[in-house]
C-alpha cells in the first residue's frame, strides 16, 4: 500500500516555466526581426542587439545591487529588449536605446519588484518616455530599402499619411515595406508570430482579437479606412506582444475582453481626435493602469461561495 503524501499547493504541476514561455515569445518575434533587417537593413539588427544587451546588463546589475537572485536566465529581459527595439526607428541613436533600456528594466520593472510585479509594460513605458524626451529622433523614419509597390519611396509612416489625408498602399502595409518603427511595419510577420503563440497556448487570443476588431469596427463607424488602421501604426505588435503581457493584463476572460476593447477604443480616439497619429502605446499604458479594477469587477465567484 502506497503512503499518502501530503504537500502544499500547487498540486497540479506543469513543465512550463518563465524561461520556456519567453523562449516561445522570442521565437514568435523572429519573423518580424528578419523582416526588419530586410526592410531597413542591418541597422535594425544593430538597434535590436544594443537594446537586448543593455536590457540584460541592467537587469543583471540591478539585481546584484539589490542583492536579489539574478533573473537574466528567465529570458524576460531579452524579450523586453527585442520589443523595445521594435518600437524604435532604425535610425535611433544607440545611446538613446540604452536610456530606453534603463527606463524599461530598472525603473519600470526592477524598482517594482521584478517580473510579475510591474504595473505597466516596460517596453511600452520606455517607448513613451523616449517619444516625449527625444521626439525628433523617435520620428526620424528611414525609407524602406525594398517595396512591394513602387510608391514606397519615402520614410513617412502610413499613420502620418492617413493624418495628412493621403491613402497608404495596403499591400506595402501588410508586407511591411513602409516607414515606421523597425519591428511594427510587417503585419504579416507579426501575424505569423501571433499564430505561433496561440498555437503554443502562450497567449489567449481574446485580447488581440478584441483589440484589433474594435479598431476595425470603430474606425469604420467613424468613416475611416479600417483596413489601413489595423495594418498600420504597430497595432499588431501592440495587440499580440504587448497587450497580452501576463503581468499587466487581466486574468479573467471577461476582463481580457474589456481590456482589448478599451485598448481599441482609446487607440482610435487618439488617432482620430488626438494630436498624435498613433495611439497604441498610450492606449495599452492607460489600460494597464485600469487592470486591477478590471480584475476586481470581473472576479469569478468561488464554487459554493457567496458574493
Amino acid at each position: 500500500m502506497e503512503k499518502l503524501i501530503v504537500t502544499s499547493s500547487p498540486h497540479v504541476k506543469s513543465s512550463t516555466t518563465t524561461s520556456t514561455i519567453m523562449r516561445d515569445v522570442i521565437i514568435a518575434l523572429i519573423p518580424a526581426l528578419i523582416a526588419s533587417n530586410i526592410i531597413f537593413g542591418l541597422r535594425a539588427g544593430l538597434v535590436t542587439a544594443v537594446c537586448v544587451a543593455s536590457c540584460v546588463g541592467f537587469e543583471y546589475l540591478s539585481r546584484r545591487i539589490m542583492n536579489k537572485k539574478n533573473t537574466i536566465s528567465d529570458l524576460s529581459a531579452v524579450v523586453t529588449g527585442i520589443i523595445l527595439a521594435f518600437n524604435l526607428p532604425s535610425t535611433m541613436p544607440l545611446w538613446m536605446c540604452v536610456i530606453g533600456s534603463f527606463v524599461a528594466i530598472v525603473i519600470v520593472k526592477q524598482l517594482f519588484g521584478g517580473i510579475g510585479q510591474n504595473f505597466a509594460n516596460p517596453a511600452i513605458t520606455a517607448r513613451i518616455v523616449l517619444l516625449v524626451s527625444f521626439g525628433t529622433q523617435m520620428t526620424n523614419w528611414a525609407a524602406p530599402k525594398i517595396a512591394a509597390v513602387a510608391d514606397a519611396v519615402s520614410g513617412a509612416t502610413p499613420m502620418a499619411q492617413i493624418a495628412a489625408g493621403e491613402t497608404p498602399n495596403i499591400l506595402n502595409m501588410f508586407l511591411g515595406t513602409t516607414g515606421g518603427s523597425l519591428g511594427e511595419t510587417s503585419a504579416l510577420a507579426l501575424l505569423l508570430g501571433g499564430i505561433y503563440l496561440v498555437y503554443r497556448k502562450v497567449i489567449n487570443p481574446i485580447i488581440p482579437v478584441a483589440f484589433i476588431g474594435t479598431v476595425f469596427v470603430f474606425t469604420a463607424v467613424l468613416g475611416g479606412n479600417p483596413l489601413a488602421q489595423i495594418l498600420g501604426g504597430g497595432l499588431f505588435l501592440g495587440a499580440i506582444f504587448m497587450a497580452t503581457d501576463y503581468s499587466t493584463s487581466p486574468v479573467t476572460n471577461m476582463g481580457k475582453l474589456i481590456f482589448g476593447i478599451g485598448c481599441g477604443l482609446i487607440t482610435v480616439l487618439i488617432r482620430v481626435f488626438g494630436s498624435y497619429p498613433e495611439g497604441v502605446s498610450f492606449a495599452i499604458l492607460l489600460m494597464n493602469i485600469l487592470v486591477p479594477y478590471i480584475d476586481k469587477a470581473t472576479k469569478l465567484k468561488a464554487l459554493g461561495g457567496k458574493r
